[in-house]
């Protein structure tokens, strides 16, 4: 079956940070790297293979008023169709927004005419230059504008207050690839299920190159895992980080397993392109875990590295065990769920 490919439209005017933020996400750059990218010229096509049946079809399109006015004249029907998603960056501190909102209009116009099914997103850039207190108030402001804008065009906005030098860009990516992954749910359901089993206080489902998020599961007895509703694109950075320095090493990153004195976490690949985090508790109980074959392993009154040792084996079978099922869903049908 011939793999589904989705066109993503990277716009917005000219230093914004389109290509700073695409080469952090989808080429491992630092934050501090993308001080030697250029500006983009005309529009420079990625196409990056995302799980195991999708493909996307990156356009970074180059923001400079002579492209820009290329896309909406003579370039229109290229561009604008047949497109899945709209990504609309805006400088937080454009001297010349209005400018800005007007070529996002131009883009709802086209989109309205070539693609009318095709989803939008506005990120709210370089918001680590407005003073923290006002961050809320700018973002509210501009989003409130784009939302009455798309509206007439029956759209919809959904919007992301972003910044290169924290994990607010890997929530909105992972928000926006998220859309497009065709068999998200019967990701979700799977991973329910491997959650139940496994007895985890908190799953986690990566892409394996970006390190996006694709899904995750949190136990309902586990309220302390939703303190920081950004925990998830935390971890993605600093993974990737550390993935980095491995690479510089040329040492190659596998799997990983850290224990704390409330938790251990296990990161290991789940399929060729996914990898998966387990989050349990330190059990002082005589629970244990039970593997997906129902085979229960007791932590009463053993000692602690003998318990530690067996519920790192348990995972890590269940693991195995689950593989065959997430490698069907990723080259799954669609429409066969």
């Amino acid at each position: 079956m011939a793999g589904a490919r989705r066109k993503l439209l990277l716009m917005g005017r000219s230093g914004s940070g389109k290509s700073s933020m695409r080469s952090i996400i989808f080429s491992n750059y630092s934050a501090f790297d993308t001080r030697r990218l250029g500006a983009t010229i005309d529009v420079e096509h990625s196409h990056l293979r995302f799980l195991g049946n999708m493909t996307l079809n990156l356009w970074d399109c180059g923001g400079q008023d002579a492209y820009m006015d290329h896309y909406f004249s003579t370039q229109r029907d290229n561009i604008f169709r047949m497109v899945e998603a709209l990504i609309f960056v805006f400088d937080v501190e454009s001297k010349e927004l209005r400018k800005d909102i007007e070529t996002f209009v131009l883009c709802l116009r086209n989109l309205y005419e070539f693609s009318p099914t095709a989803k939008i997103f506005a990120l709210v850039h370089k918001m680590d230059l407005v003073i923290v207190e006002k961050r809320q108030d700018v973002y509210r402001a501009l989003m409130k504008s784009l939302e009455d804008t798309s509206a007439m065009f029956s759209f919809q906005v959904q919007g992301f207050a972003t910044t290169i030098w924290d994990e607010s860009l890997y929530k909105a990516w992972s928000s926006i690839v998220c859309t497009l992954i065709p068999n998200v749910t019967v990701f979700q359901k799977h991973l329910h299920t491997f959650a139940d089993i496994s007895e985890a206080d908190e799953v986690i489902l990566f892409e394996k190159t970006t390190f996006l998020v694709i899904s995750h599961v949190t136990n309902a007895r586990s309220p302390g895992f939703r303190s920081d509703s950004t925990r998830f694109e935390k971890i993605s950075n600093i993974i990737k980080q550390y993935k980095q320095s491995c690479n510089k090493l040329r040492a190659q990153f596998q799997s990983l397993s850290l224990r704390g004195s409330d938790f251990t976490a296990y990161l290991d690949t789940m399929t060729a392109n996914t990898m998966i985090m387990v989050i349990m508790s330190n059990k002082t109980d005589s629970r244990g875990s039970t593997d997906l074959l129902g085979n229960s392993e007791i932590n009463g009154d053993s000692d602690d590295s003998f318990a530690s040792e067996a519920e790192n084996n348990i995972i890590l079978a269940n693991i195995k065990i689950a593989r065959k099922m997430f490698e069907k869903i990723e080259m799954m049908n669609p429409d066969a769920r």
